[in-house]
């Protein structure tokens, strides 16, 4: 090559890398958010689906893009985690849509409801049944923009001083348990009470409250619930697999770069999946554990089940006739269930009975 076109070359090239150097730095620029927790630390599970998305996002933007993550009472009270969001105090939060029922009861659908969908299912409808699409319009109208980001699983149907075994057992009960579900089981009698993790155990100690439900073996041994009542109920039919989600602040959220928008998105569904598959490693563990130190299994009776799952049509009905946002998405949820169980009895239920009857075999 004569020198002349060489340098030709090299200058082409050295204009290139200037012009390339910083369109990338425009396209990967430092940010930091913050993202506060329904959730204390010490459940280290569901808090930790927060804690995940935050080193997903980092690792995957070489630190570019950090979020730090506030346990609930950090910034603000673990239940006002989507109006810190909703409101621009952070731009992120990690939390249960059905605790903002009393704003919208719409809220509770997209996470869990009596009789609902189980955790596949729910995905499922979320990602591929147009669950994502019905969500996000609604969840709009607060400034925020929604992403599932951990699953429980079924959960168990809490801890019980006294044995419940007919409807009338239920009355006058005071039991903690959020959102949506409390208006269900106020039709049955119960007194509903609404309470962060973190106060749980203290109002069941002094008397505050008769009963309360909080997750499954794992979190609910880690609470101590076990020390201060006696019967252990199942299964919690009013979250048949509760989303909980991470919601961004849609200003912030629509300011962000494709590529980070693209980058947090994968990052939720990392930790969806993580969260639902510690809890299953989890629980058994933590069940045989309660069970041998006294704890006493008890299943819902079908007389109450087949009572809540009357008192849930009821208040579907009723509350779809004034709003239009609920009936339309329950109305889609309950449609998108039927056709989940008429392949779930074919195939996952035929086999996962089989298997629960066979395992003790050898």
């Amino acid at each position: 090559m004569k020198r002349r076109d060489f340098l030709k070359v090299s200058a082409a090239g050295a204009a290139a890398t200037a012009v390339a150097s910083p369109a990338i730095a425009q396209s990967s620029p430092e940010i930091k958010w913050r993202m506060t927790s329904s959730f204390p630390k010490s459940l280290d599970t569901i808090y930790g689906g927060a804690d995940q998305v935050a080193k997903y996002v980092a690792e995957m933007t070489d630190n570019k893009f950090q979020i730090q993550v506030f346990a609930a009472g950090e910034i603000v009270p673990g239940l006002q985690a989507l109006d810190a969001t909703s409101n621009g105090t952070v731009e992120m939060s990690h939390t249960v849509s059905y605790y903002y029922v009393g704003k919208d009861p719409t809220f509770a659908i997209y996470s869990s409801v009596p009789f609902g969908l189980n955790a596949r299912m729910q995905n499922s409808w979320w990602y591929q049944g147009g669950g994502m699409e019905l969500g996000n319009e609604f969840f709009k109208k607060f400034g925020v923009i929604g992403f599932p980001c951990g699953n429980t699983g079924t959960q168990m149907g809490g801890w019980f001083r006294k044995e419940i075994k007919t409807v009338a057992d239920l009355s006058g009960l005071k039991f903690r348990i959020g959102g949506i579900a409390g208006q269900v089981l106020q039709k049955v009698g119960v007194v509903p009470q609404q309470l962060a993790g973190g106060d749980i155990y203290p109002a069941l100690e002094k008397g505050t409250i008769d009963a309360a439900e909080w997750v499954g073996p794992y979190d609910d041994e880690k609470l101590g619930f076990q020390k201060v009542a006696k019967y252990y109920y199942y299964p919690g039919f009013w979250e048949g697999g509760p989303t909980v989600h991470a919601y961004c602040n849609l200003e912030k959220w629509n300011a962000l770069p494709k590529s980070y928008q693209a980058i947090l998105t994968n990052a939720t569904a990392n930790a969806n999946s993580w969260m639902a598959a510690r809890y299953d490693m989890q629980n058994p563990s933590a069940l045989k554990r309660l069970v041998a130190g006294g704890t006493q299994l008890r299943p819902f009776t079908n007389e109450v089940l087949e009572a809540c799952l009357k008192a849930t049509n009821e208040l579907w009905a009723e509350i779809s006739a004034k709003n239009a946002d609920f009936k339309k998405s329950i109305d889609a949820m309950q449609a998108y269930r039927s056709d989940q169980y008429l392949w779930w009895q074919v195939a996952e239920y035929t086999f996962d009975s089989f298997m629960i009857r066979s395992r003790t075999r050898g």
